[in-house]
Formats: C-alpha cells, structure tokens, sequence
C-alpha cells in the first residue's frame, strides 16, 4: 500500500464520521460559542468540514505562503457548511490520487515574508494537519454538540448517546 492509498483509507473513513457530526449541528446555533475567546459553532463546523481539503491543497506546491490564508466568512446554515465537507473531500481525493512516494517524502515548507517557518516531509504536514487537526477540531465540535443538547454521533465506539454506527 502507497502512502497516499493509506491517508485516503484513512481519510474516507473519518469523512463518513465527520458528515456525522457535521449533519447535527443546529441550524438555529451558528453564532453560538461556549466563551468568549472560543470560535462560534458556525466557524468551527466550517473549519472541520474544510480542513483536509484546504490542507491538501496547501500541499500541492513545494512550499505555501501563510500569507495567502484567507478565511472563509462565516457559512450562513447547515447547508453550506455540508456543502464545504463534500468539496473538501473532493478537493483531498483528487490531491491524494496524484501523490506519489517521492512527492509525499519530499520537503514542504510553510514560509512567512518569503522565509520558512516550518518545513517537514510533505506526507507529515499531510498527517498532522489534514488528519490529526481535523480529528482535533471535530472532537471540540462534539464538545460543543454536547454543550448545547444535541445528541453525539458514535466516532470510536458508542456514545452517550448513540451506538455504534454501521
């Protein structure tokens, strides 16, 4: 197995998860936050269903200006943000299907002002940040979910409040 069969492997499963949490957010909520620093439903439902794909993205070229991030406004219903989850996981197939061995080991830098910030193998930003951050994020949008009354998904096992899924 190529390493770019095992990230989408791993990718579709979590996707299949993820449309889960995604498909509960309340729609009535998009502006809600648990504190005042935290990111609104809205915003982090958006940024969950976006990550792998902006991520792989990101990846394409041999290095990525941080300063090109632009974030998107905030989606106004549910609708959008399943919306982004299904472009997103297009967007990450299509990136993972032209991955080969030598380009996934190869060196990826995330630069600043023309400089690196950070460089690493380019399957490691892809593992770190288009699978581990996306993991992160969608366990703080369940603790959201839970915050708010809404019944969690199963992810890895059963939850309070469902058993396991499939």
């Amino acid at each position: 197995m190529t390493i770019a069969d095992s990230l989408l492997r791993e990718l579709e499963h979590e996707a299949k998860t993820t449309r889960r949490v995604l498909e509960r957010v309340p729609p009535d909520k998009l502006a809600w936050k648990p504190h005042e620093k935290s990111m609104s439903l809205g915003k982090l439902a958006q940024h969950v269903a976006q990550t792998p794909g902006a991520i792989a993205n990101s990846s394409i070229p041999d290095s990525y200006p941080v300063e090109n991030f632009k974030p998107e406004p905030d989606p106004a219903n549910v609708a959008e943000i399943l919306g982004a989850h299904e472009a997103s996981m297009t967007a990450a197939r299509s990136v993972l299907a032209k991955l080969d061995e030598a380009r996934a080991m190869a060196a990826w830098s995330m630069t600043m002002g023309g400089k690196p910030m950070l460089t690493m193998p380019r399957v490691e930003w892809m593992r770190i940040y288009m699978l581990n951050h996306w993991y992160h994020h969608r366990g703080q949008l369940s603790v959201y979910l839970r915050e708010l009354n809404v019944p969690v998904p199963a992810m890895y096992g059963p939850s309070a409040d469902e058993e396991n899924p499939e």
